[in-house]
C-alpha cells in the first residue's frame, strides 16, 4: 500500500521519492489516485518494444471514451494513437499482415498498454497523455495524464550488437527486449547462425509470428515461469491462408528449438479453434520441443512438418493435437479436459508418417470419461497415422478408443469394410499400475500390435529416425531409450 502525501512532509519530497521507485501522483493538487508506472518517468534505458503498464491501487475499467498518446518529445509528434472506444487495432507481426491485437489489456489492478511493433525507435525521447475517462478507477474517473512531464523516457541509445547469438527478453526492461518479438524481429530473415533467445521469468502477453528463420533456440529460465500467452483464437484473428489464430506461430523455419517454457493461449472454452503453438514446416524442418508446456482448450497443437517432442505436457479438449506431421512424441503427458472429446485428428497424406506416441500418457481429470485417442474422416484423410506404443492411458480414454466419422465431424459413419491404409494401432497400452488396458471393444479398423509377430514394425514405431524420416535422429542419449525387444 502506498503512503498518503503527509507522511513525507512536502509535495517536493513526496515526488522526489516517486521518482526514485517508478511511481508518479499525476497533478496531485487534481486528485488523489497514485498509481506505478512503467517504464518510470526519467528512465533513460527503455526497451523500443516496451508495453507501457499503469498499475492502480485497486482494479480499473475501460471507459467509453478517449484516447491514449504516446508522442515523440523534440518536436511533440504524436507516434501512435489509441482510440479506446475501439481499442482492437491491427498490425503485421513477423512480417505476416492482418493480426488483430488489443491495444490495451486489464490485468487485476494493472493496465497494460500495446503499441504496435516498431513505433519506438532507440536513442529518443518519447511522452504519454492519457485523456480523462479512459479509466474507472473506484467508481470514478481517472484525470488522466496531461503534462509531458507527467509520464516521460528515453529509449535505449542501442540495439544490441550485429550477430549477436544470444538475446534476452526480460519483461522488467533488464534484458535485450521486453517482448519475445522484439527479439524475433532483430534476427535477420533467413538467418542460419544458431542462436538463443533467452526467455527471463515473466509473462510475454503477446501473438509471435516468425517465418523464414532457421537455428533459432526459444529457451525459457523456467518451465512454469518462462510464459508465451494470449487469447488468439479463431473468432478473434479468423485470416484467409496462414493461420493468424495461435500464440506461436512458426512458418518454413528449420531447426526450431523451444526448451523449458510455457505456451498459452488463454481463449475461454468455447471461443472457438485457439492453438498455443503452430508449426508450418516441412518433411526436413527438424523442429524440437523440449520440457514445453502448452495449454489451450481446441486445437492446442498443430505441427504440419517434421517434429520431435520430448518431456512435453498437451492440454486441450477438442482435437487439441493435430496437422500433418510426421511428429514423435517421446515421453510427454497429453492431458485432456472433457469427456467424449478427442486427443488427436492427424491429417498426414501417405508419403509422410502421423503423429507417434513413445511411452506418453494419455489421462485427464477423474470426471473426464470416454475420450477418443483420434478421429478422422476416412474419406477425406485415408492415411491418418496415429500409434501408440507401450503408452499409459487414463480412465478418461473410452473402450473404443478410436472413431471414424463423417468430413464435418458430426455423425458416426457406418464403417464396416477394412481400411488397411489407415494406421489406428496400439502396442502395450497399460494403465499407471501396469495393468493392460482392456481393448476388446476397440474400434475395428483399429489393430493391436502383438509380438512376436509385429516385432519389427514395434520396434520400427519406437525410433524416431523411422517416423521422422530424411536421416534426422533428434532423440538425446539421455532421453528414453526403446525397451521392448523384438
Amino acid at each position: 500500500m502506498h503512503k498518503p502525501l503527509g507522511r513525507f512532509g512536502s509535495v517536493a519530497g513526496f515526488i522526489l521519492l516517486a521518482a526514485m521507485i517508478g511511481l508518479t501522483i499525476t497533478g496531485c493538487h487534481r486528485h488523489a489516485q497514485d498509481v506505478q508506472l512503467f517504464p518510470a518517468p526519467g528512465n533513460t534505458a527503455v526497451c523500443p518494444d516496451t508495453p507501457l503498464k499503469i498499475t492502480f491501487l485497486s482494479a480499473p475499467k475501460l471507459g467509453s471514451a478517449g484516447n491514449i498518446t504516446v508522442f515523440k518529445a523534440s518536436d511533440n509528434t504524436p507516434v501512435e494513437t489509441i482510440d479506446i472506444s475501439s481499442a482492437i487495432k491491427k498490425q503485421s507481426i513477423g512480417g505476416l499482415a492482418g493480426f488483430n491485437y488489443h491495444a490495451v489489456i486489464l490485468n487485476g489492478n494493472e493496465a497494460d498498454i500495446y503499441l504496435p511493433n516498431g513505433a519506438l525507435a532507440y536513442g529518443t525521447g518519447y511522452y504519454v497523455k492519457v485523456d480523462p475517462h479512459v479509466f474507472q478507477v473506484g467508481g470514478s474517473d481517472f484525470p488522466g495524464f496531461s503534462d509531458p512531464t507527467d509520464w516521460q523516457f528515453t529509449t535505449k541509445s542501442t540495439r544490441p550488437a550485429a550477430g549477436a547469438t544470444r538475446l534476452t527478453v526480460a519483461a522488467d526492461g533488464t534484458g535485450d527486449f521486453c517482448t519475445v518479438q522484439g527479439a524475433v524481429d532483430f534476427v535477420p530473415a533467413n538467418n542460419t547462425v544458431p542462436t538463443t533467445i533467452f526467455l527471463s521469468k515473466g509473462t510475454y502477453t503477446e501473438i509471435v509470428h516468425i517465418a523464414d528463420k532457421n537455428a533459432l533456440t526459444f529457451l525459457g529460465e523456467d518451465r512454469k515461469q518462462s510464459i508465451i500467452a494470449y487469447a488468439n483464437n479463431n473468432k478473434f484473428n479468423n485470416f484467409p491462408g496462414v493461420y493468424h489464430r495461435g500464440v506461436f506461430i512458426a512458418s518454413h523455419c528449420n531447426d526450431l528449438t523451444l526448451d523449458n517454457l510455457t505456451i498459452h493461449d488463454t481463449t475461454p472454452h468455447g471461443g472457438s479453434q485457439a492453438e498455443a503453438i503452430i508449426l508450418n514446416g516441412t518433411t526436413k524442418s527438424r523442429a524440437v520441443l523440449t520440457d514445453v508446456d502448452l495449454y489451450s482448450f481446441q486445437d492446442t497443437l498443430q505441427i504440419n512438418g517434421q517434429a520431435y517432442l520430448n518431456n512435453c505436457y498437451i492440454e486441450g479438449d477438442v482435437d487439441f493435437m493435430w496437422g500433418k506431421g510426421p511428429c514423435f512424441f517421446d515421453n510427454c503427458h497429453c492431458y485432456g479436459t472433457r469427456s467424449k472429446e478427442f486427443y488427436t485428428q492427424i491429417r498426414n497424406p501417405a508419403s509422410n508418417h502421423g503423429y507417434v506416441y513413445y511411452h506418453c500418457t494419455f489421462d485427464g481429470p477423474p470426471t473426464v470419461k470416454n475420450m477418443y485417442l483420434s478421429r478422422i474422416a476416412p474419406t477425406v484423410f485415408p492415411h491418418s497415422e496415429v500409434v501408440l506404443i507401450d503408452c499409459v492411458l487414463g480412465r478418461s480414454v473410452g473402450q473404443v478408443g478410436w472413431l471414424l466419422n463423417s468430413a464435418r465431424a458430426a455423425t458416426t459413419l457406418p464403417e464396416t469394410t477394412e481400411r488397411p491404409e489407415l494406421h489406428f494401432w496400439e502396442f502395450n497400452s497399460h494403465y499407471a499400475d501396469g495393468t493392460p488396458v482392456d481393448v476388446s471393444n476397440r474400434l475395428p479398423q483399429s489393430r493391436q500390435l502383438t509380438l512376436p509377430q509385429d516385432a519389427q514394425t514395434v520396434a520400427d514405431y519406437s525410433n524416431p529416425a523411422f517416423v521422422l524420416g530424411n536421416g534426422w535422429n533428434p532423440r538425446p542419449p539421455s532421453a528414453t531409450q526403446p525397451t521392448t525387444q523384438p
